[in-house]
């Protein structure tokens, strides 16, 4: 069948040409030989004749060429406005499944953070989120929070790509004390051309190499918690999505780290003497049995100290009560420091009286230890209302198992021995 097509093929071409040259020019010419006419005005008149039809043709054609391209161009234009709202239609479908991830994400993480009081487990916790969720588990992510002595930023928890390097900056660089005094949100995609920053004080500050960096402050009720901050050596690492992202997660999280230090302060106050800080008398025997049981499991020593201060009366009905609060606070800051390196519970056991429990203390050891302690304090100069005063203590020691084999009978070993150092004059250590 192809064969036969390409042999008729050139059959209708020729035909079609014959057909032409008849009409065109055969036959006007015969025609006008057959009237008698001049050829030459017959031709011309046909051909201007064929001549106006073809125009007219023409321009048809030449109109609905142009519609048809108008047409064209129209529909392209519709066609390319449809792609554009297509792709924007596509990027926000992607925004809005990137957005719902990153939410369903945050659910997650507001379930995790209230799973728990402890502060050090919520802390984890949020630096672990922000860490994985905007910082994608790179560069470095720290959470400082403010320490309630100094009032300065102390980093807390870090979670960092390379577990080998160590932050130096352990209170905060000039990017953390921006956020601090602006109390404001920051993102710098390039640090190097940030001019709000010194780098070469931040060079100084931080060895780690810092290119873009998002940070959020921790605030409560106008109360400043600290810092959550993501770093990256990256230029444009992180976007104006992760900083709302963030401020969200440290929304959410600030609540959770103010209800883990609530929590913490209400146990801090459960076992400690709201006046020295040190431990309660309850919580002190409950330390004593652990110890007791451990030193007995062990074979090992525990010896027991019981202090009371000399004369505290006096310095109550001379300088008022609030001296005797200084004084109280003073002892139990000299006893802290004294016996820091002794791994000793000391409790205020009421009143002005104080006990200290020593572990694996011999009775000898223990002796001499609170003899210098004894001596301390006497020489530790206590100002009163302008006035220098001095402060003794007498003080009672007793051993397990040289003076007692149970731990309610070392207390009360103790206790005997701290009357017997009273009955003595005072200002002096006895045991039994």
């Amino acid at each position: 069948m192809p064969n036969t097509l390409g042999k008729l093929l050139p059959l209708k071409i020729t035909g079609y040409t014959i057909i032409f040259l008849f009409v065109y020019f055969v036959f006007p010419f015969y025609l006008s030989c057959r009237l008698n006419s001049n050829c030459l005005i017959v031709l011309i008149v046909f051909y201007f004749a064929n001549l106006i039809v073809v125009v007219a043709i023409l321009r048809k054609h030449s109109a609905k060429s142009y519609s048809l391209d108008s047409s064209i161009q129209n529909l392209q234009e519709k066609l390319n406005l449809l792609s554009v709202e297509y792709f924007k239609t596509q990027e926000a479908s992607v925004a809005l499944n990137e957005r719902r991830t990153k939410y369903n994400s945050l659910r997650d993480f507001l379930n995790k953070i209230n799973q728990s009081l402890d502060l050090d487990k919520v802390a984890d916790t949020v630096a672990s989120g922000v860490f994985s969720l905007i910082g994608d588990k790179k560069g470095a992510c720290l959470l400082y929070l403010v320490d309630p002595r100094t009032q300065k930023l102390s980093l807390f928890k870090a979670k960092k790509e390379d577990s080998g390097f160590v932050v130096k900056s352990k209170e905060g660089n000039i990017l953390d004390f921006w956020v601090l005094k602006h109390a404001s949100p920051l993102l710098i995609e390039d640090v190097k051309n940030d001019f709000r920053f010194d780098l070469e004080k931040l060079k100084l500050q931080d060895s780690r190499v810092i290119s873009s960096l998002v940070a959020a402050p921790l605030i409560s009720e106008n109360k400043f918690l600290g810092i959550i901050r993501l770093d990256n050596q990256q230029v444009n690492f992180f976007t104006q999505d992760d900083l709302r992202f963030l401020v969200s997660i440290a929304d959410l999280g600030t609540l959770a780290l103010e209800n883990s230090e609530l929590f913490q302060k209400t146990q801090d106050l459960a076992i400690h003497d709201a006046l020295t800080l040190l431990y309660t008398k309850g919580y002190f025997a409950e330390r004593l049995k652990e110890e007791f049981k451990r030193c007995l499991r062990q074979a090992m020593p525990l010896s027991m100290l019981m202090l009371d201060i000399d004369f505290f009366k006096s310095y109550n009905d001379e300088f008022g009560h609030t001296a005797g609060d200084i004084v109280l606070k003073e002892i139990s800051r000299v006893i802290s420091d004294s016996l820091g390196n002794f791994n000793a519970i000391i409790s205020r056991f009421g009143g002005e009286e104080f006990c200290v429990s020593l572990s694996g203390i011999d009775k000898d050891n223990a002796y001499e230890i609170a003899e210098t302690l004894r001596q301390r304090i006497e020489k530790e100069k206590v100002i009163l209302r302008r006035t220098d005063s001095h402060v003794t203590v007498s003080i009672g020691m007793a051993n397990f198992p040289a003076d007692a084999t149970e731990e309610d009978e070392l207390i009360r070993a103790s206790d005997k021995a701290l009357y017997m150092a009273k009955q003595k004059g005072r200002n002096r250590v006895c045991s039994i």
